[in-house]
Parts: structure tokens; sequence; C-alpha cells
């Protein structure tokens, strides 16, 4: 190489990691600019038809409870408008549980008796399929539906510890990969939760650091046995916090690597999200190829890959748009079994929401054009409800 071309890739180098810093320093700076004081997420309070939605019970029979003085005082605005914050949702969930008239309906959801931990992988081959969306609002919506979940966000890129208020260079928050790793260092995964600004929702962020984990697994694999039953790792990891959750929610990174192969040994159902375009649908195919014949390999090595249920999402999906169309209906002529009832539509207030690192749990409904918001938000509850409806027949419930 001669001295021209070296002094290029230095500066080359030279010029990423200085916009790299630039970049994370700027997105601190909006962070901060956002959610002040102390750069923390904060979370909007919830309307009345909102509380008694997520909490299951009619908006006439919680305005009844405060009106009798019970359960929990709300934020009474002007004209009688009243409002919740999330956490007092979840005190009137266990109020509404012990001293509710119903003795068989139960207002706090979580495991009961053998019911087991769910694991919930959200995968897919290719970026830009809504994984991370699709995987932060269920989170979300399963806390504030009464169960306790941990987000687990598996991807080196963080996208998911970004939007839940996280930034893992600036915070320098430990990731999954600690639990993981297969040195001395290794952590227990109760050290590296974090909470979040939803009770009940709690997360392990990522970080560039999980990358090691696609280098180490063959090494030791190399060396002896516990690099041959890598796939147990995650499993073994959530063995510890297994009583304090009822839901896991894995953000897998967009690549059939070793951590999304872990992710899949450890999961009890599996969610595949795929954009209705003939290019996905073919990076689709070749997912699930190489996946079928990757999991066979990895059972007959004695990985557990045995799930309650699967099932394909479709994203961004836009109804008027007729190639769209097509190919939903060419996925239900062959995947109809497996396929959602819902789709998660295309919309800008997930996008713009996502400006502020924010949801549409988040994002107050005024900050928006209030039809496109009610649009979004009733595709998001129709498939975040379905899928809260498999957790609970995974656990033997009858509705």
């Amino acid at each position: 190489m001669n001295a021209v071309a070296a002094q290029t890739k230095v500066g080359f180098d030279d010029t990423i990691l200085a916009q790299g810093r630039e970049i994370s320093r700027r997105l601190n700076q909006l962070r901060i600019e956002n959610f002040p004081p102390d750069a923390k997420k904060t979370l909007r309070q919830f309307s009345l038809a909102e509380a008694a939605y997520f909490l299951g019970v009619s908006t006439s029979n919680l305005k009844k409870l405060h009106l009798e003085g019970k359960g929990v005082e709300p934020t009474v605005h002007a004209g009688g408008r009243r409002s919740y914050s999330a956490e007092q949702i979840r005190e009137l969930r266990r109020w509404l549980d012990q001293n509710g008239r119903s003795e068989v309906k139960k207002y706090v959801p979580s495991r009961r008796g053998n019911e087991k931990l769910q694991v919930i992988a959200v995968v897919n081959f290719k970026g830009g399929s809504g994984k991370t969306t699709t995987a932060a609002h269920l989170g979300q919506h399963l806390a504030l539906t009464g169960h306790r979940v941990l987000s687990i966000d598996l991807d080196p890129q963080a996208s998911l510890s970004a939007l839940y208020g996280i930034q893992p260079e600036l915070d320098h928050y430990l990731s999954i990969y600690e639990a993981i790793r297969y040195d001395d260092s290794r952590a227990p995964i109760s050290t590296l939760i974090r909470p979040t600004n939803f009770p009940d929702l709690d997360i392990v962020p990522a970080s560039l650091e999980l990358q090691e984990y696609e280098y180490d697994t063959p090494l030791a694999m190399q060396k002896g046995n516990e690099g041959k039953l890598f796939f147990n790792r995650i499993v073994n990891a959530l063995d510890e916090v297994d009583a304090r959750y009822d839901v896991v929610v894995l953000d897998c990174p967009p690549q059939l690597g070793y951590l999304t192969l872990t992710a899949l040994s450890a999961a009890t159902s599996v969610l595949i999200t795929v954009h209705p375009q003939m290019l996905d649908l073919m990076s689709m195919s070749q997912f699930l190829l190489m996946l079928g014949d990757i999991i066979k390999t990895v059972k007959q090595a004695g990985g557990d890959v045995d799930l309650d249920w699967f099932r394909y999402l479709i994203t961004r999906y836009e109804p008027t748009d007729l190639p769209q169309a097509q190919m939903v209906g060419f996925m239900q002529s062959m995947l109809t079994p497996q396929m959602l009832k819902n789709e998660m539509l295309k919309s800008t207030a997930i996008s713009d929401a996502g400006l502020t690192k924010q949801t549409l749990y988040e994002v107050e409904r005024s900050a928006m054009n209030r039809a496109t918001y009610d649009r979004a938000m009733e595709s998001m509850e129709a498939v975040n409800s379905e899928i809260r409806e498999l957790i609970h027949e995974a656990w033997g419930r009858i509705k």
C-alpha cells in the first residue's frame, strides 16, 4: 500500500469515528431536550376510556369507582375529564382483583399454578420489516394489560433500547452478552435488567458488544461441549428470573446467526414479521429454508425447539396498495393457519412518534392528526390483543 492510500484509509477511519461520536452526542442532546431534567423518559397520562380498556372494564364502571371514592384518585381536568397514570392503572387493577364483584374474572393476568414463562421471539431475516416496532409496542401493551414483561434487545444496533430511552454508547449499560458469554466474566441476568418508564416492563439493553457472541460461539464449539450447547445459554440465563415475569419478548437481530438461533431455542413462541412485497417474501422464503435446516441440526444436538405457537405478522401494510393486497392474498393461500388475522398498518403516526423516540402508547394523541393516530392505534391494539390471546391460550385459559 503506498503512502497516499494509507493516509486515505486513516482519514476515512478518523472521519467515521468522529461522525459516530457526533451523532451520539447530538442524539443525547435531543434526548435531554425531550426528557428533562434528568434525560429519562416519562410517560403521559391515559384517558378514562384508555384506562378502562386496559383494565377490561366499562368507562361507566370506572367513573363510578371514582365517584364512590374507591380505587385511586385520577387527575380531573376542566370539564370533568379524568386521566390516569400507568401506575394508577396498575393500582386499580390490583384493587379490582381484590374487590371486584366477579368471582370468575381475574383482573391481574399473571401466571398461575403451573403456567410457564412465555418467551416470544420476534424475528425476520431482513431489516425494515417492523420487527423492533412490533416488539416495542407488544411489550408495552402486555405491561399495560397487567402482565409482568421483560424485553431483551438482542440486536447489536440497539434500536429497541433506544426506543425505550437507553442509548448504550452513552449510558454504558451492559447487554445480555454478559449473561451468555463463555468466559469467567459471565454475569447473572438479574444484574443486567433495567426498568423502563412503564410499570411492569423491564429491559435488558443491547450494545455493539453483542456482536462478539457471533465470533465467540464457533471458537467455543471447537473447544468443548459448552460451545456445542450454545443454544441453551438464554434458556439458562432466564432460569434465574423465571418467577419475576409472565412474558419475555426477544427482539432478534435481522440475521440468522448464533444470537437468533439461541433466542429461538429459548422461545416458546415465534412471531415472524413480513412486509408484503415480493422481495421481502423472497427473502423470507430463504430465511425459512435455512432456519428449518438449522433447527433440525440444533434438535439433533439436543436443543429443545418446541413452540406453543408461531405466527406470521404482516407489517407496514397499505390495504389500498394493490400489489401489497395481492401479496397478502398470496400468503393467505398458503399460510392461513399460521397468519395473524390482523395486520399492522403502515402509518405516519408510528414514524412521527419515533422521531422523538416514542411509541404510540407514549405520544400524546393531540400531538398529531387524531384520525391518523386512532387508525394506527386501532391496528396496533388489534394485533397485540390477538397475540395476548395466544399467550393466554398457551397457558390453557379459556376465553
